[in-house]
């Protein structure tokens, strides 16, 4: 699940065209074309660091010849008023790359930041802190990267990963076919490798036994109550990984960890995050020269 290079190229590539398609117009009209810069990235609030290196990507795809000095490393804390890097270079490089390369720090940085916030109330239980794929279309394996630098996991990464047989899918099923749940179950996993996980979403107490006879690997108990939550980890007694899910907030986790479950999944993680506040202070070297 690590965040590859071909995945950071891909979106700064697509941010870079949008950003700037014809070239930045107003630093090629006002910026010397010599002109040097030091720039650093200050923090205005505090935080869980993601996305160091899609920064300096972008820094490197608009200027290859640019330095990029990390001074804070993804998963690493910081404090407002942290310098978080340094980059030296071109001052129209710097100023045409700002943007799209704060804007994806920004974006990584709060959900790190989110992500560590549900983790640290769910200390002192087993269970995990999980995302979902309720990301921004392109942006996925960018926001999953930031998940994990905030402590958090990872669910399946797109729907060609594992099955995961959610309401609508057993309610088309069981209608075309005449089955009950535990045959519609068994009759998937007949379909699929035995390396294939399979997952089951119920949203009520009498789906789990049925989905325990067809020997699921994991139970997704969906807008469960605490009362029910700790009932349903009581009946599965450990025959499957149980899964919270649903309405899942700040308020609310640490009451659903202490039921018992194994994970719980957490959409807001990546689909309602607020990006956090980083500026960038620019210094332009006066003795630079002009063409």
């Amino acid at each position: 699940m690590s965040l590859t290079t071909e995945a950071i190229d891909s979106v700064v590539r697509a941010s870079l065209a949008e950003d700037a398609p014809w070239g930045d117009l107003t630093s090629e009209l006002l910026i010397p074309e010599m002109a040097v810069a030091v720039a650093s990235v200050v923090a205005r609030e505090p935080g869980v660091l993601s996305g160091a290196r899609v920064f300096a990507a972008t820094i490197a795809a608009v200027d290859p010849s640019a330095t990029v000095d990390q001074r804070v490393s993804d998963g690493s804390r910081f404090a407002a008023g942290d310098t978080i890097a340094v980059v030296s270079g071109s001052a129209r490089s710097i100023l045409r790359a700002e943007r799209v390369a704060l804007n994806l720090l920004q974006r990584m940085s709060g959900i790190a930041t989110l992500t560590a916030e549900y983790v640290a109330l769910t200390e002192g239980t087993k269970a995990r802190i999980v995302d979902t794929r309720k990301t921004t279309p392109g942006l996925r394996a960018l926001e999953r990267d930031a998940v994990r630098a905030g402590g958090g996991h990872n669910h399946r990464f797109s729907l060609s990963d594992a099955v995961l047989a959610k309401d609508n899918h057993l309610a088309v099923m069981m209608a075309h076919g005449g089955l009950s749940l535990t045959d519609a179950l068994l009759q998937l996993r007949d379909q699929v490798s035995h390396t294939t996980h399979l997952e089951v979403e119920v949203d009520r107490i009498d789906q789990i036994a049925p989905a325990l006879a067809a020997g699921v690997g994991t139970i997704m108990l969906d807008n469960f109550g605490l009362e029910d939550l700790r009932l349903g980890v009581d009946l599965i007694a450990g025959r499957a990984l149980i899964e919270a899910s649903g309405g899942v907030t700040l308020a609310t986790v640490a009451d659903i960890a202490r039921t018992g479950v194994d994970l719980i999944s957490v959409g807001a993680l990546t689909h309602s995050v607020r990006s956090l506040d980083f500026g960038l202070d620019i210094e332009i070297n006066a003795k630079a020269g002009t063409t």
